[in-house]
């Protein structure tokens, strides 16, 4: 198929390429490299350009004979869409309504949507399965929700199908250490702890050790990013058969804590990572684990890269060799 990735040289975007590419699929990447890098991109056919733009979007769709999308482009950091949700609504939703007419006007009518754990909001079931209530505590939360909800609106009215993927904590980098994480500023737990690894952070800092948890620290499910990648093929190819819109959660099933990351790091890295106590952050909860049954039972989904000293050993492959990202 001729496969449109918006957002796809950014950090998922670029492994998601990376094994469409792999798997014989013709890509067209979509990105504005507002956060995105250019030299992530390992082939395919590269668009600079922005949801925002209709007319390039229409261009592309009518260029390349686009027969369906997987969606990653978005604003992602949950503290700043609290502090600019007008930047949040326009890019979560708005553009993402630019793309779904365009989609509709040109007949495409398949997409993989890259949706998150935060719909959910501050849940106390665990494991998290795809059918709790879901009460976003963020914009950002809410903003993918909302284009949840709309794409099923989509759906109903326009015959558009749809799978929508709510990911967990994305980690790690490709076996080949090509391509990773670099973000800035950078969020994630795992490149903050190995960035402290190779001096390039003067503080890590443990929120709150005072959780109801194995160790007093929050625990999270990390999931390979080629595992997500893996998920996004397995989806685009059940729309293309025929599947029913449907939402899947992506994890490991299994949560570490934020004191296991850091010794696991130590490890793999071959020396003591330091960390301060610090005070817990507001509207974190202590755990959060998916249940990702129902993708495996319906897509047949299997992690490769499911223990977290594995995860951690690409992600300093990739860092070690990176330690500036993608700058030369």
């Amino acid at each position: 198929m001729n496969i449109l990735v918006t957002g796809g040289a950014g950090y998922i975007g670029s492994h998601v390429v990376k094994e469409l590419l792999d798997t014989k699929h013709q890509v067209i990447t979509y990105d504005n490299l507002q956060k995105g890098h250019k030299e992530a991109i390992l082939g395919g056919i590269f668009v600079k350009g922005d949801l925002a733009d209709k007319a390039l979007l229409d261009q592309t769709f009518k260029k390349y004979d686009i027969d369906a999308v997987i969606h990653l482009a978005a604003d992602s950091l949950v503290g700043e869409s609290m502090e600019k949700p007008a930047k949040y609504y326009q890019n979560n939703v708005i553009n993402g309504l630019n793309l779904l007419d365009t989609m509709i006007a040109n007949d495409v009518k398949k997409i993989v949507f890259s949706s998150t754990a935060a719909v959910y909001g501050d849940v106390k079931e665990i494991p998290i399965t795809e059918d709790l209530s879901k009460k976003p505590t963020s914009v950002y939360g809410k903003s993918k929700l909302f284009f949840e909800e709309i794409m099923q609106d989509y759906d109903q009215a326009y015959g558009l199908k749809y799978i929508s993927l709510r990911y967990f904590n994305a980690s790690g980098a490709d076996e080949s250490g090509k391509i990773g994480e670099d973000h800035n500023p950078e969020s994630h737990l795992i490149p903050i702890v190995l960035q402290k690894a190779l001096g390039l952070r003067e503080k890590l800092a443990i929120f709150g050790t005072d959780y109801p948890t194995r160790d007093g620290s929050c625990v999270r499910d990390y999931i390979h990013v080629t595992d997500l990648a893996q998920a996004h093929i397995l989806s685009v190819n059940a729309l293309a058969e025929g599947k029913a819109s449907t939402i899947y959660n992506l994890g490991n099933g299994d949560g570490y804590s934020v004191k296991e990351v850091i010794a696991t790091a130590s490890e793999v890295v071959g020396t003591n990572i330091e960390a301060v106590i610090g005070n817990r952050r507001p509207g974190d909860p202590a755990t959060l684990i998916a249940s990702s049954n129902r993708i495996k039972r319906e897509l047949g989904w299997n992690p490769q890269y499911g223990d977290l000293k594995t995860i951690i050993e690409t992600a300093w492959k990739w860092h070690k060799n990176h330690p500036n990202g993608f700058k030369k």
